[in-house]
């Protein structure tokens, strides 16, 4: 099958793995259907929410934000361990896991790419899955956000609109708040990353699972093989059929994590022959099977 390649970095990828929403597995919200944006306190989340140490991978962004105390936070496998007055912003389709929420207060607010208008959504890149997860405000950053966000809650705690006008209203507000949490710092910036190193980082969001030779890439980017791995090295730091191979693992992850798709058929839907080639590519690279992946993931937190 050719590359399609990315032609924009704010095309919407997202969920295109799967077959149904239920693939995206349970969320710890509640059965309900979930809205197109809410906020709740971490206390109303600790006292309603089952199954909060289980993985779980939404279809809407979740920004979460401390008030006080500390919390470790898994997005696709890594714990970031957020600090008061710092934000997390996991994006639709990443695999999330909540640590202790019994030692932080905060909030969580969760929407749907298309609750914002399409100029916020592309402004802040919304659908990016390479987008950092956390950022830390400077000093006068802490008033303007405190006040964007204390803004948000009150017109959604509120029932005094229309609720078209209502709904218009929360959309600007969450605009204004995710325009300013976007503009900071990330916790972990990387190095810089040049145009040929997000060309192909796109190329494989895209096509992943329909390839995992560096040499179509080189192909379909009017590149050397040499010098997509350059680019990747001095991005991020691991050569380009690594990262290639990264992304494969990652999606294999998610997959087995939050969904019950047999192991067969999940390496059948990321391009492998058969599963025992999917067995062994998964093992060598993440030092266990696919199922011991799976049974270690949903061990219940101590």
């Amino acid at each position: 099958m050719p590359l399609m390649l990315v032609n924009t970095r704010q095309d919407d990828i997202t969920g295109r793995m799967f077959e149904s929403p239920a693939e995206f597995g349970p969320e710890p919200f509640g059965a309900a259907p979930a809205p197109s944006f809410e906020i709740l306190t971490l206390a109303r989340l600790r006292a309603g929410a089952a199954g909060l140490t289980r993985p779980f991978r939404p279809d809407r962004h979740c920004l979460v934000t401390l008030t006080s105390g500390a919390l470790r936070h898994a997005v696709d496998f890594r714990e970031h361990a957020i600090a008061p007055g710092q934000w997390l912003w996991a994006r639709p389709g990443q695999v999330q896991r909540w640590g202790d929420l019994d030692r932080a207060e905060g909030v969580l607010i969760r929407f749907a790419t298309g609750f914002l208008d399409p100029d916020t959504a592309i402004g802040v890149c919304a659908d990016d899955p390479h987008a950092p997860v956390l950022r830390a405000p400077a000093a006068e950053d802490h008033a303007l956000l405190r006040a964007a966000m204390t803004q948000l809650q009150w017109e959604h705690s509120a029932d005094r609109l229309a609720p078209d006008t209502r709904r218009q209203v929360l959309r600007h507000l969450l605009a204004v708040l995710v325009l300013r949490v976007a503009s900071l710092p990330a916790v972990s910036a990387g190095s810089e990353q040049g145009e040929v190193y997000l060309s192909f980082r796109d190329a494989v969001e895209r096509d992943f699972a329909n390839t995992r030779t560096l040499s179509d890439y080189a192909e379909a980017l009017a590149c050397s093989p040499r010098t997509l791995s350059r680019a990747t090295i001095a991005a991020v730091g691991m050569p380009a059929k690594e990262f290639i191979d990264r992304r494969v693992v990652l999606e294999a992850k998610r997959m087995l994590a939050c969904s019950a798709t047999p192991a067969a058929r999940i390496g059948e839907r990321l391009g492998f022959s058969s599963a025992t080639n999917f067995n062994k590519f998964f093992a060598q690279r993440t030092g266990r099977t696919p199922i011991a992946f799976r049974s270690e993931i949903l061990e219940p937190r101590r």
